[in-house]
Parts: structure tokens; C-alpha cells; sequence
């Protein structure tokens, strides 16, 4: 089993070493239980502790993460991180969910071309993905 699963790339986080200003955007690529992964332009080290802010979702998400890893991919640092608090990890999954639900029902747009309400777009994502989260990777 993977440690981090997918999850929509196009899903904005902002990340910053504790005690910095201001967040800067990067965007996530896996997001587990206990912790995520995004792409940055800043460098960190194993080790830093960063404060991590998820804005699509309101209340915006906010949680502090310990750098499990960091490397190198085409020339931009990935960084995995993971959760300092048990209940934060386990808000950042119900965030998972609703940016699921945000990207079906920007994907149902683009393909059918209807438009959902928030609540349509969740009660059809929770319908036919809902019994396979987290493994629903095609539910993007």
C-alpha cells in the first residue's frame, strides 16, 4: 500500500517554515492520513517543522507538519511532510474529500456540462466514490 495517495494536483497549498512570512502557493500531489506531499521553490531539511494552509476549503485548513523527506524533481524540491497533531491529519482528510468533490464537479462541467451545486456535486461523488476513499483514485 502506498504511503501518500493521489490527490488532485491542481489543489492549491500554501507552506511556510514556522515562524516566516508570508505562506507561499505550492501545489499537493499525495496526501495520506498522516501527512503530504507538494512541490515547492523553497528549500527545507528534514527535520524543519513548516506550517502548512489549505485556502480552498473555509474555514482555510491550517496545520503545523515536520519534514519526513525532501528531493530533487526536475530541478524543483519535493518535500513529504508529516502531521504534528493526530486530529489535524485526520481534518486534512476531510479536506482531501472536498477537494475531490470540487474537482468531479469542475470535471462534470468540462464534460457534461452541467453545472452542480456544492451539495449535488457531493452527494454524486460520495455515491459513486465514497466506498472506495482513499483508494478512489479515479474519482478526480
Amino acid at each position: 500500500m502506498r504511503q501518500f495517495i493521489r490527490h488532485p494536483a491542481d489543489i492549491p497549498i500554501e507552506a511556510k517554515a514556522v515562524g516566516q512570512q508570508p505562506h507561499a502557493t505550492h501545489h499537493a500531489f499525495n496526501l495520506s492520513v498522516g501527512g503530504l506531499a507538494f512541490r515547492c521553490d523553497s528549500q527545507f531539511m528534514p527535520g524543519d517543522v513548516v506550517a502548512i494552509r489549505i485556502p480552498l476549503v473555509r474555514p482555510p485548513f491550517e496545520a503545523e507538519a515536520r519534514v519526513a523527506w525532501c528531493r530533487a524533481r526536475n530541478g524543483r524540491p519535493e518535500l513529504g511532510v508529516e502531521f504534528l497533531d493526530q486530529d489535524d491529519a485526520y481534518m486534512a482528510r476531510m479536506v482531501e474529500q472536498v477537494c475531490h468533490i470540487e474537482n468531479y464537479k469542475q470535471k462534470i462541467f468540462q464534460t457534461e456540462g452541467r453545472l452542480l451545486s456544492p451539495d449535488e456535486a457531493a452527494r454524486e461523488w460520495i455515491n459513486k466514490y465514497a466506498a472506495r476513499f482513499p483508494d478512489a483514485e479515479d474519482a478526480q
